[in-house]
């Protein structure tokens, strides 16, 4: 079956999911059935004004030319859209994934977080490029270990792929800094789309945001958590190991349960609330969490974007 198919069939919402696409290898193929899946949704859907000529058009706009109107789509959606073509570029994105030692952790035979958030970043990455706009790709740990400018083209995404299937979780992480650094490079505004755990220091971390901000870009944090780092339902005596410095502690879970997701709880209300406050669009996810409500999120934001 090919992925077209697979989206079109009655199960197209099965590669959404990420049990199921933890059983595929392949990066390029794991970008495809997750977007073809998500497309095929939101044609089924109820969202309101959602749907795959997102992918083929976009919205007229005063000064574009009439004769580039779809009227069949004006007739099924009562809307204007002009299609696009190759050359367009409407915007300029950049996918930053966090790819520190952190990240490599995992629960109960999940993804690790690491590939949750690659998963994530890959399907990213081809819905922009079937947007026509163009879209490059970081990754960093203690530092920044690779720096993809932006492109719009399909041979381009494929070397994405390569790069996001290359990742491996290692050393420890510096997500202030590299987002300083990133935020200098970028030249002309765009989107900045931010995968990681974020367990950095929130304070720093937020000043490199507002680093962005400042410099006109549009920002969305997709913080990735495994569903126990939230909980920390761990039902037995416990070793717990720093996965950036090694260090161990023997404990018993229940004892610290309490002040843990007190603690959790505090850490991420402060992304959140700084985030609403720099106009940051802030999304949580965990490693069970469907793929498609970080699509729609940024797919919403997008669309706000023109």
């Amino acid at each position: 079956m090919s992925g077209a198919e697979a989206a079109r069939s009655p199960d197209y919402l099965k590669y959404l999911r990420p049990d199921v696409v933890a059983k595929l290898s392949n990066m390029e193929l794991v970008a495809r059935l997750v977007v073809e899946g998500f497309i095929t949704g939101l044609h089924k859907s109820p969202y309101h004004g959602f749907s795959v000529e997102f992918a083929e058009h976009r919205q007229y706009m005063p000064g574009d030319e009439i004769r580039h109107i779809d009227w069949k789509i004006y007739g099924r959606t009562d809307r204007y859209y002009i299609k696009q073509f190759e050359e367009e570029t409407n915007l300029k994105a950049y996918i930053v994934l966090d790819g520190s030692a952190s990240m490599g952790f995992s629960s109960e035979k999940r993804l690790s977080k690491l590939e949750y958030a690659s998963y994530i970043a890959a399907a990213l990455a081809q819905l922009l490029t079937q947007q026509r706009d163009a879209v490059g790709f970081v990754h960093y740990d203690e530092s920044l270990r690779t720096y993809m400018p932006p492109h719009a083209t399909k041979s381009y995404l494929r070397e994405i792929l390569k790069a996001l299937h290359a990742v491996t979780p290692a050393n420890k992480t510096s997500t202030s800094a590299t987002l300083h650094e990133v935020a200098e490079r970028i030249k002309r505004r765009g989107l900045v789309v931010l995968l990681s755990d974020l367990f950095d220091d929130p304070r720093k971390v937020m000043t490199a945001l507002k680093h962005f901000r400042h410099k006109k870009n549009e920002v969305i944090v997709m913080q990735v958590l495994d569903p126990i780092e939230r909980s920390f339902a761990f039902d037995r005596d416990a070793v717990f190991r720093d996965l950036e410095t090694g260090e161990k502690l023997t404990t018993q879970p229940w004892h610290i349960q309490k002040a843990y997701r007190g603690e959790m709880k505090k850490f991420l209300d402060f992304y959140k609330k700084e985030c609403r406050q720099n106009n940051i669009d802030y999304i949580l996810l965990d490693t069970s969490t469907p793929f498609d409500v970080a699509l729609f999120e940024f797919l919403h934001k997008r669309q706000k974007m023109g």
